[in-house]
């Protein structure tokens, strides 16, 4: 393939995300993100307070979600794991996943769906956890029972999530596939709790995405269907 038809498919895969992009950041500059920046922030409290002395117990408690905690205090603690860095993984790989993926995710759905989806893709994950340790290891889904004591917290499955359903609504097809072919590689892979509760995420928000396709596809036969009829009637047709 040569460059001219590369830059046709880079275009025709990225074209409308990176414009809607690039003109919000024109446009309002880092005003266009304030919750990815206000995330980046509170991760960024959360590191430096759980690497203190004093700090670590109480990020634990109102951040730290586990398979074996009762399930009122796993989904009080969800909301806030999203922003606890993993202990295991260094703590800048965390910010630019947030900085780059929620903020483009915020520029292109809105803070608001952009934090359902997150903990929507979180949410299953953690879902799956519990599950996978009652089904045990001799399932390809389940887990053994250590991995109820595996701390859980990052922003990785909410990532994966926000990468599959803005890939979907602006038609990259590539990418999303990609996403969702890294995600089962990673799973075989390395079949530990963080790779299974990444597929959790993606089935939870290709869900999503089937469902907003379905809702949008009826908005705009609505519409058509509008269209036609004030095309008939001789009368200007309604805008909602």
């Amino acid at each position: 393939m040569n460059r001219a038809a590369l830059r046709r498919a880079a275009v025709t895969e990225w074209g409308p995300l990176f414009g809607t992009v690039r003109r919000a950041l024109v446009r309002k500059k880092f005003r266009a993100i304030p919750m990815t920046l206000a995330a980046v922030v509170l991760t960024s409290v959360f590191q430096v307070v759980q690497n203190q002395s004093w700090g670590f117990e109480p990020v634990q408690r109102i951040g730290s979600v586990q398979a074996q905690l009762p399930w009122w205090i796993a989904l009080l603690r969800t909301p806030l794991s999203l922003f606890v860095p993993a202990l295991d993984l260094p703590v800048w790989g965390a910010l630019a996943q947030i900085l780059l993926v929620f903020g483009i995710a915020e520029i292109c759905l809105g803070k608001w769906r952009t934090l359902a989806i997150c903990y929507v893709a979180t949410l299953a994950g953690t879902m799956y956890a519990r599950l996978a340790v009652h089904i045990g290891p001799d399932s390809v889904f389940g887990l053994p029972a250590e991995a109820a004591k595996v701390v859980d917290t990052g922003p990785s499955a909410a990532v994966v999530g926000l990468a599959i359903f803005v890939s979907w609504r602006y038609r990259a097809w590539f990418t999303c596939a990609a996403v969702v072919l890294a995600m089962v590689t990673e799973a075989v892979i390395k079949p530990n709790l963080a790779g299974k509760e990444h597929i959790a995420a993606v089935v939870a928000v290709l869900a999503l995405c089937a469902a907003d396709e379905v809702r949008r596809r009826r908005r705009e036969a609505r519409e058509r269907a509008e269209v036609q009829r004030a095309q008939r009637s001789g009368a200007p047709a309604s805008r909602s």
